[in-house]
């Protein structure tokens, strides 16, 4: 009974805190943008949960007064440069992203000027300097549409995910696409090996691979092989493995990206047992905003984004163009 007794006390605090919460974004003429590889609680409590298009889009269309965005400081710097008279909290300034931090503005000057007149596609998981020096963002979910708009006899310079431009490579036929060789430390931990291994022994399970992944490249190769079931493998961006979660016949599911993405997946669809190839997949600097910072955010205002007036102006064209590019974004938990 003590432990019965303990889960409700648990769940009664829980509750008090997002009611609290609540209460404060009401206060401050906040909407809470979560993304879905947050904590659950995060998601629980905000008014929107997507991934990084839907909730780029969420931004440039919110007309709340202020936007808390709990995610890493790149989709906080984005809702920036996409509403710049509002303000933008992130309740952590110190969650960072590794891939994010594979390429700088400097690096990016450098490699345009060894390919004159190529398009730069970056990948919306870059600084706003980077973006300030591209011509289009893109995310995992739009990113084959974005580079397939380019015409075919230009250069594409894409970064600064290898393992998405390969994905993207791969799906476009692109023979004159560049790829900047940076990674997510999280997905690139998840291996093809690993994958492999988990689908032998899972027969009745579908594949969802984040293209960000070590494995995502080979599992494509892996299908074409015989060693991973083509009919049961599928490279989906976060918010596409949402809306195949909603409609899927499997018993089961293993899903090749961050952890916190299960959260969604079995809201989704309850019947499914959804599970990860990698459990320890989990990204550090996503799960720095926690119930406490959230809070404490709403209460005092920190921490507040800004962006530089002339960055952030050049950066919105490149934004602005990847928000124009379908498909349609995929969002869970409003309220």
């Amino acid at each position: 009974m003590a432990d019965i007794n303990g889960t409700a006390l648990v769940h009664q605090a829980d509750a008090q805190w997002a009611d609290r919460v609540r209460r404060l974004a009401a206060d401050r003429g906040a909407v809470i943008l979560a993304h879905n590889y947050q904590r659950a609680e995060i998601q629980e409590v905000a008014d929107h949960v997507g991934d990084s298009l839907a909730l780029a889009r969420l931004a440039a269309a919110s007309s709340a007064r202020e936007i808390v965005l709990c995610g890493v400081y790149f989709m906080a710097e984005t809702a920036k440069i996409l509403s710049p008279e509002r303000t933008v909290l992130i309740p952590d300034a110190g969650a960072g992203c590794s891939l994010a931090d594979s390429i700088t503005a400097d690096q990016l000057r450098a490699w345009k000027a060894e390919h004159p007149g190529a398009a730069v596609v970056a990948y919306v998981n870059t600084s706003a300097e980077v973006k300030a020096e591209s011509d289009v963002c893109c995310t995992s979910a739009n990113a084959a549409e974005v580079v397939a708009g380019i015409p075919e006899d230009r250069e594409v310079l894409f970064l600064p995910d290898q393992f998405l431009g390969a994905h993207v490579k791969r799906v476009t036929g692109r023979a004159n696409l560049k790829i900047w060789a940076g990674e997510c430390h999280v997905h690139a931990g998840i291996s093809p090996q690993a994958l492999r291994e988990m689908a032998a022994a899972r027969p009745e399970a579908e594949l969802y691979v984040h293209p960000e992944c070590g494995c995502g490249t080979s599992a494509l190769w892996q299908t074409g092989t015989g060693d991973l079931p083509a009919e049961r493998t599928r490279v989906l961006s976060t918010g596409g493995m949402l809306e195949a979660a909603r409609t899927t016949k499997a018993p089961a599911v293993l899903v090749a990206t961050e952890t916190g993405m299960l959260h969604q997946l079995r809201k989704a669809n309850p019947a499914v047992s959804f599970e990860p190839v990698n459990p320890h997949a989990t990204c550090h600097y996503m799960k720095m905003i926690t119930a406490e910072s959230l809070e404490r955010c709403l209460r005092t205002g920190q921490s507040e984004v800004h962006v530089d007036d002339a960055v952030a102006a050049r950066a919105r064209q490149a934004v602005e163009a990847m928000i124009a590019v379908g498909p349609a974004p995929v969002t869970a938990g409003a309220r």
